[in-house]
């Protein structure tokens, strides 16, 4: 047998050895029906393969299937090759492993309102053993995109608008999923670099403008943060051009930047048809071995899903002098050194008998109830949370009796619907049974069931009113008798996540006017129009201008696409027994017209210069960036800096006191925002820079320090050099970034631009 070293491997192969390795082929490409066919691989697996695309995620196979299939791939790679090479096996795993079975988090918009980056460590430790135990090895998460446009329909994947909570989350996500170590982890895969979320118009792919300090101080901070702190094992690129560069094909945003400057060197893979888009999409290249050499040059080593431009365009390429084969080479090492590290020469084999034990354990659905908790956002109060007894309630909306709209975009149940979409035209599923598939399925209550298990003794009546696409007003006269018919109304609102032409977020599915989809507006206005006491459920991927129902509803309660315990979620909030304490991670507009709005904006932003607002519109956002109401009210005290003069290597303490000045208990997510109020370049008027979500009981007191160290207040600099300048910052700690309760100021003193080497992410608290 061959010795499996990635540098004695690479001498004993050949090219189509080597060229093999450079590729993926999708899983039902090898499949005949349910099983691995030896007869396909043997016509695609002739030379090996360096990938196996979603053998879960693109099929109706359940866990201990999809182990089996696995297996089956591994022993033909290892006993039927001639070098004997396994293959990394690939999902998606943003909000949980996308496979039948697969436990289903919340989505990351909503884990990020949390404020608590630790739950995004439990949650992928969860994704790690259950995909761990299927046989796969990478995950195509995490999303470090920095979402400043909600009309763009993949907010929903982010962690929101703010570099440094996207960091954090982004790190702690990544320790999840890779462990300690790689033989027993997941390659995490951070994406999109670089510029995704900037898109021209919202709209995804299109072209993204961003200038070079917002690129370095706003877009790249996530990435750097998981390259350097959290040792991200995989990258993938965007799929745009930046500022006409075709990042796919860009040498100086892929290797310059990503390997050279932030110090990368783990595996880059395309974005799905992210190569051949390069000819057929941007129109960068004229023919396919262009877009080969161009991409592979520029630095993606492997091309994913399924590989029509690494093989013989590449070849051709190669042949006629278009590019060297010392980039081959290179691309193929690394690969193999991660192979090497996944410990897959050693063992690319699991037992099958034990990976359905990994699916849907009590401490898995646990986990899921926790974070969804804890990730509910109150908007608004009016007093009519947390409900009172009635006698009878009306549960109204396309989302109330829908337990499949608490679903990200790439949740399983999103594939199976785009499964079924392509159905007509993909043999695979000429004879499927997808009754099997719905009895295997992850149970995911909908609101209104779990609402009516709560409370036995009420009378609740339902009616849909209307879709969450479709313009069809035929509902609304059942809604409005339901409506009138009970004491008090609760109108579940929103979105349907996916990638179909049904679905309303998503990938693909972009927004241009930011009101809810379908005449959703037009039934709440109905609805509120009873004089009934509403209280607004919005299950959401994105932020929507939500202006009528803000002003008329008497509470309104965010959550998100909360995941499989989302009905659990909510009804613990409405009933009061879960205090909702989740902070917003995006903006809400008043108006599409105001997008891109976000609070770390420059001082001549958010305003039209001599009159403030627009001729029809508030220029102030409807709700800002980490706003969230509670049941009780928390007071802040005894506010004070360690120092007023302080060197740029120093770390200043900044204390306060917060109290639970009402009648239950509850969480408060403390934020520290910090102003440069004077730059060589202009700084924005607030930067979050530390947070610490407290847990008080009424009129318990707990102490905070934060502690900031002063280099953490480092940007780019004209000559794009890291520094901390001298000079005033003022300091704001509070309940929102509107709700400011204590202020201060602390100079900076020294040499006037003091460099600093890295960018410095943390701010340490001390809680006691």
């Amino acid at each position: 047998m061959p010795t499996h070293t990635p540098q004695s491997l690479l001498s004993q192969m050949n090219l189509d050895e080597k060229l093999a390795q450079l590729g993926s082929r999708w899983a039902h490409e090898i499949q005949d029906g349910r099983n691995f066919s030896s007869a396909k691989a043997g016509k695609l697996f002739q030379h090996g393969i360096g990938q196996i695309t979603r053998p879960a995620g693109d099929s109706t196979l359940e866990p201990a299937a999809v182990a089996r299939f696995n297996n089956a791939i591994q022993h033909y790679l290892v006993h039927e090759t001639r070098l004997g090479i396994p293959a990394i096996v690939h999902e998606e795993c943003c909000s949980g492993y996308m496979g039948l079975g697969g436990t289903m988090f919340p989505q990351m918009i909503g884990l990020s309102s949390t404020f608590q980056p630790e739950l995004a460590t439990k949650m992928t430790t969860e994704i790690r053993k259950q995909m761990r135990g299927v046989g796969a090895h990478q995950g195509l998460a995490p999303v470090l995109d920095v979402a400043r446009d909600s009309r763009w329909g993949r907010v929903e994947e982010t962690f929101g608008e703010d570099p440094t909570l996207v960091s954090h989350f982004g790190m702690a996500y990544v320790r999840g999923l890779q462990s300690e170590n790689l033989t027993n982890g997941i390659m995490a895969t951070g994406k999109h670099f670089v510029g995704h979320s900037a898109s021209q118009a919202g709209q995804n792919c299109a072209p993204a403008r961003i200038g070079i300090h917002d690129l370095w101080d706003i877009y790249l901070v996530p990435f750097q943060a998981v390259i350097r702190d959290a040792h991200i094992a995989s990258i993938m690129n965007a799929y745009p051009e930046l500022d006409g560069e075709v990042v796919a094909a860009s040498r100086h945003i892929l290797t310059d930047i990503l390997r050279g400057t932030l110090g990368f060197d783990g595996l880059v893979v395309s974005d799905y048809e992210a190569i051949p888009m390069i000819l057929t999409y941007h129109r960068a290249a004229c023919i396919p071995e262009e877009a080969a050499a161009l991409a592979l040059r520029a630095g993606i080593d492997v091309e994913l899903p399924s590989y029509s431009y690494y093989n013989e365009p590449l070849r051709a390429a190669l042949e006629s002098g278009e590019i060297s084969l010392e980039f081959v080479d290179t691309a193929v090492t690394r690969i193999l050194r991660k192979k090497a590290e996944l410990g897959l020469f050693e063992n690319p084999f699991v037992d099958e008998g034990r990976a359905p034990e990994l699916f849907e354990t009590t401490s898995q659905r646990a986990l899921a109830r926790e974070i969804a908790c804890k990730s509910m956002v109150l908007l608004k109060n009016n007093g009519a949370l947390p409900l009172r007894h009635f006698r009878s309630l009306a549960v109204i909306g396309p989302n109330a009796d829908d337990g499949r709209s608490f679903l990200g975009d790439y949740s399983y149940a999103a594939m199976l619907d785009l499964m079924k979409f392509f159905s007509p035209i993909d043999s695979r599923f000429e004879n499927e049974d997808w009754s099997h598939v719905e009895r295997s399925a992850v149970n995911i209550p909908s609101l209104l069931t779990a609402l009516k298990t709560a409370l036995p003794n009420t009378d609740i009546l339902h009616a849909r009113g209307c879709d969450n696409l479709i313009a069809d007003e035929s509902g609304f006269d059942e809604a409005l008798q339901c409506a009138k018919s009970a004491e008090a109304v609760i109108l579940v609102l929103g979105d349907r996540a996916g990638l179909t032409p049904d679905s309303t977020v998503g990938e693909t599915r972009d927004s241009a006017d930011l009101i809810l989809p379908g005449v959703q507006e037009k039934l709440a206005a109905a609805i509120l129009a009873t004089g009934k006491p509403v209280t607004v459920v919005l299950v959401t991927g994105r932020p929507y201008a939500i202006n009528n129902i803000a002003e008329k509803a008497d509470a309104i309660l965010e959550a998100w696409l909360p995941g499989e315990e989302g009905a659990a979620a909510i009804v613990e909030t409405l009933l009061g027994e879960n205090n909702p304490g989740g902070k917003l991670t995006m903006t809400f507009p008043r108006h599409v017209g105001q997008i891109p709005i976000y609070y770390n904006h420059k001082p001549s932003a958010g305003r039209s210069n001599w009159y403030v607002n627009y001729v029809s519109v508030d220029a102030s956002p409807l709700y800002p960036f980490g706003h969230g109401l509670s049941y009780t009210t928390f007071g802040y005290g005894d506010f004070a800096l360690s120092k007023t003069e302080l060197a740029a290597r120093e770390t200043l303490d900044i204390s306060v006191k917060i109290t639970n000045t009402g009648s239950i208990s509850g969480d408060e997510v403390v934020q520290l925002y910090i102003q440069d109020e004077f730059a060589s370049l202009p700084r924005p008027v607030q930067e979050l820079k530390g947070y610490a979500r407290l847990n008080l009981a009424p009129a318990e007191s707990k102490n905070i320090t934060f502690h900031l160290p002063v280099s953490q207040l480092a940007f780019y600099d004209v000559d794009l050099q890291l520094v901390v300048e001298s000079g005033s910052f003022k300091v704001m700690v509070g309940s929102s970034s509107a709700d400011i309760r204590c202020e201060g100021e602390f100079r900076v003193g020294g040499e006037k631009k003091a460099a600093v080497k890295e960018r410095v992410f943390m701010c340490s608290v001390t809680v006691y």
